[in-house]
């Protein structure tokens, strides 16, 4: 077959990557010295990384991050509580198999959305399905949901996300019907999906935002004691100099 009858039989299968490949390996004489098998290896290879970069890009985009945060980026400086070795394991294993969620506390400023959505980024990075959320937009679905006679087909549609991650909780004292549901949406999830949480309070003084004493037990107990906490200290990063490496990203808290 000759050459452009096959790079066009490659492009219609979807090989894209391979077919550019293959047309560059033609002009390049140096890469006859290499078996069939190497080359054919080195366009595997090439289709391969092109469509797991296609694949995170739209794990990306789907999961709707406030901020375009990375894992590499993070200032992770020990000062503001995470060390390098932790960033590292964190961003780098599966640690939803162990801990039903992730606890991300802090001031005003100090990082926690740069850190959710990092975290969020690793996620997709290995494979899973994200969604980022602030809290009081999660809280109004809920109640449109109610409202509209789907609550359960709502609440289950979030299962077919593998992280879920859900920014400023407890920015306000929660209501009983927002507790309840939050509860809800917390015992379908927990020990079946990741989970990210990131608020300004401390996961033990969650309590007081929860005004039913009972479903305020259930909902903190589910957390303070299994989930992997990360309490970020500091002064806020928006008071670093415009340019600085430890300056938020627009958007960042």
């Amino acid at each position: 077959m000759l050459t452009e009858p096959l790079y066009d039989r490659l492009y219609q299968l979807g090989l894209k990557t391979f077919a550019d490949r293959y047309r560059d390996q033609c002009q390049q004489p140096e890469l006859a010295a290499l078996s069939f098998e190497e080359r054919l290896g080195l366009l595997l290879d090439a289709e391969w990384s092109a469509r797991e970069t296609a694949r995170l890009q739209r794990r990306l985009q789907e999961a709707r991050f406030r901020i375009p945060a990375t894992p590499e980026d993070f200032a992770w400086q020990p000062f503001r509580g995470i060390t390098r070795a932790q960033w590292a394991t964190l961003t780098q294993s599966t640690w939803w198999s162990v801990h039903p969620a992730c606890c991300v506390t802090g001031p005003t400023g100090v990082g926690k959305t740069y850190v959710l959505c990092a975290l969020g980024h690793a996620a997709c990075r290995l494979g899973l399905r994200v969604r980022y959320i602030r809290f009081a937009r999660w809280a109004g679905e809920a109640v449109v949901a109610h409202q509209e006679g789907r609550w359960h087909r709502w609440l289950q549609a979030w299962l077919r996300w593998d992280c879920v991650c859900v920014d400023d909780w407890g920015l306000a004292p929660l209501t009983a019907a927002e507790s309840r549901d939050w509860l809800e949406f917390l015992d379908d999830r927990l020990g079946r999906k990741a989970l990210i949480i990131a608020s300004q309070v401390p996961v033990e003084q969650w309590h007081a935002l929860l005004p039913e004493p009972t479903v305020a037990d259930a909902i903190v107990d589910r957390l303070a004691h299994q989930a992997l906490r990360l309490t970020l200290r500091g002064e806020s990063m928006r008071k670093q100099p415009a340019g600085s490496p430890l300056a938020p990203a627009p958007g960042s808290e």
